[in-house]
């Protein structure tokens, strides 16, 4: 078997598996309103999360042991973009999003989704502010939120002190791309 037949494979298996099927469709859904509205809803996202803990439960080797899995992942999802909400750097619903992901992939499985989330975001940024002529703008907030984060006595870095925003950005694509990255590269055995 070559790797094209092992990749394809894999990709079967993760749209046939009931949570992970599930779970990229919800992602697909997420990315598509988001790119319309810039906005997830609710009933996306704690719905997802409802369906991801049952999941969780079900396959786990007790349901209490797949519930403590899910909702471990959950939380730290939640952990993890929060701190981006209260900058007002990301939407709430993002920071749900990530939950939800987190809800069928457990913690170190949303670890590892968010930092490829993470790399897929920020390429998204860099080509957003690029299409846009706001790479000059995108460099100057990223030097003073980095500035406030390590240089002794400056004051937090506030977004009501930020220069202007290089724009709206649906980051639920982003978070959709790359959690479905994450399951391809653990379905393969490569995350």
């Amino acid at each position: 078997m070559n790797f094209d037949n092992a990749f394809l494979d894999a990709i079967g298996a993760l749209v046939w598996n009931p949570a992970t099927g599930v779970l990229m469709a919800l992602l697909a859904v997420a990315a598509w309103i988001d790119w319309r509205t810039y906005r997830i809803p609710n009933w996306l996202t704690l719905g997802g999360m409802v369906w991801g803990l049952a999941s969780s439960a079900a396959m786990g080797y007790s349901l209490v042991d797949g519930l403590l899995f899910g909702l471990a992942g959950l939380t730290l999802g939640l952990a993890l973009f929060l701190p981006l909400w209260l900058l007002r750097v990301m939407g709430a619903g993002d920071v749900k999003l990530m939950a939800m992901v987190g809800a069928y992939v457990g913690a170190w499985g949303v670890f590892k989704a968010a930092l490829i989330v993470g790399v897929v975001g920020g390429i998204a940024v860099i080509a957003f502010a690029l299409v846009h002529r706001a790479s000059g703008r995108l460099a100057t907030n990223m030097k003073d939120i980095a500035a406030s984060m390590v240089i002794p006595g400056m004051p937090l870095w506030r977004p009501e002190l930020a220069g202007s925003s290089i724009g709206k950005l649906p980051y639920g694509v982003s978070i959709a791309v790359g959690s479905v990255a994450y399951l391809v590269l653990r379905q393969v055995g490569l995350a």
